[in-house]
């Protein structure tokens, strides 16, 4: 690498442990293409299922697959030079990062642990800070900032993976306070993983399970029946302005990981009919969470328009939202007349400013 240039340097973070990793290499490689290249040198690092941190050698290998064959290790230092460590059999050597653009999603990545590590080494980074991002990323404590705030949104029964041996205790609680059927949902987790609808006690049970094999804590939520919109969220403090909307139209029975991602038949609106009002109240709502959060940069946030009664439901908040083909954010941006080539950069230099 050619560290006499006066590029200034970004890591570009993507892959990771969670169960996002593919969703997470495809979002990095549509921002990598979006950061211009006469402006800032980009530096690949890709972290692999099993957590090895791999210097990735272009935006082709992200692509094929063959930034895993990487021999170069790429770590950041946690010393406050602000600094990568590439090591590889040659031996080790630092390189200048200036700021680092996390594109991960899910735990490891959107949940505060990689943001502490950037604090901890004193660089710059792209995106909410440690502590809105946990925050965020926790179903169970953004319900209570939403509770806080007024904001209508499913009730829940809360469920424990350590106390699964009472299985039957738990299905006897969430039976007792809700009518099926019901969503569950790992408190922890992004992209619907893991996310199942039960309609009676025995799916009740397999969904409890399956969301176990993501997070130690659970959701088992009221069925919201209604439309779902999604609100692009940008900038920082009062600064902070909402997009207009967009609404999934899923081709299952909710927009489950498969829906999203897998099925073609799924689509999104941009700017679909709403009652009156119904739009000021989303975008309101949406920059009232982005702020009592704490949130910093960008943040997709995502609500239900209840049927019959067009009430206002939050869902959830994502903090580094998907960058994909068919991602909203983008969509949401440009229609408001922000292109992704121009806000990456944005957010890039809006890192300073923490």
């Amino acid at each position: 690498m050619d560290q006499s240039s006066k590029k200034k340097v970004v890591g570009i973070i993507f892959g990771g442990r969670s169960s996002e990793h593919d969703v997470s290499i495809v979002s990095a490689t549509t921002v990598a293409k979006a950061i211009p290249d006469d402006r800032y040198e980009k530096v690949l690092i890709g972290i692999t299922k099993e957590g090895e941190w791999l210097l990735a050698p272009s935006i082709e290998s992200m692509e094929d697959g063959s930034w895993l064959k990487s021999k170069t290790h790429a770590l950041i230092s946690p010393e406050t030079d602000r600094s990568l460590l590439l090591m590889n059999e040659e031996g080790v050597e630092k390189h200048p990062i200036d700021v680092a653009f996390p594109v991960l999603h899910g735990l490891w990545g959107e949940d505060g642990t990689i943001q502490g590590l950037f604090e901890l080494a004193g660089i710059p980074y792209v995106g909410c800070g440690y502590l809105s991002s946990a925050i965020t990323m926790d179903k169970f404590f953004t319900k209570i900032v939403a509770d806080s705030l007024g904001i209508a949104q499913a009730s829940f029964v809360p469920a424990f993976r350590r106390k699964f041996a009472n299985m039957d205790k738990i299905v006897a609680r969430v039976e007792a306070e809700k009518e099926y059927p019901v969503f569950v949902k790992p408190s922890n987790a992004g992209s619907s993983v893991g996310v199942t609808k039960a309609h009676n006690r025995e799916e009740l049970i397999e969904a409890l399970k399956k969301a176990a094999v993501h997070d130690r804590k659970i959701l088992v939520e009221e069925a919201i029946v209604g439309r779902e919109i999604e609100c692009a969220v940008f900038g920082c403090g009062d600064t902070a302005f909402a997009t207009g909307v967009g609404e999934i139209i899923s081709a299952a029975e909710f927009y489950d990981y498969d829906a999203k991602y897998n099925n073609a038949e799924s689509r999104t609106i941009l700017n679909p009919e709403l009652p009156e009002g119904k739009l000021e109240e989303i975008r309101e709502a949406a920059i009232n969470i982005f702020k009592a959060c704490d949130c910093f940069g960008f943040a997709r946030v995502d609500f239900f328009l209840e049927k019959d009664t067009n009430r206002v439901v939050f869902n959830e908040i994502n903090t580094i939202p998907g960058h994909t083909s068919i991602s909203m954010y983008p969509m949401l941006m440009a229609e408001a007349g922000h292109p992704m080539e121009e806000y990456v950069v944005e957010l890039i230099e809006m890192s300073a400013l923490r």
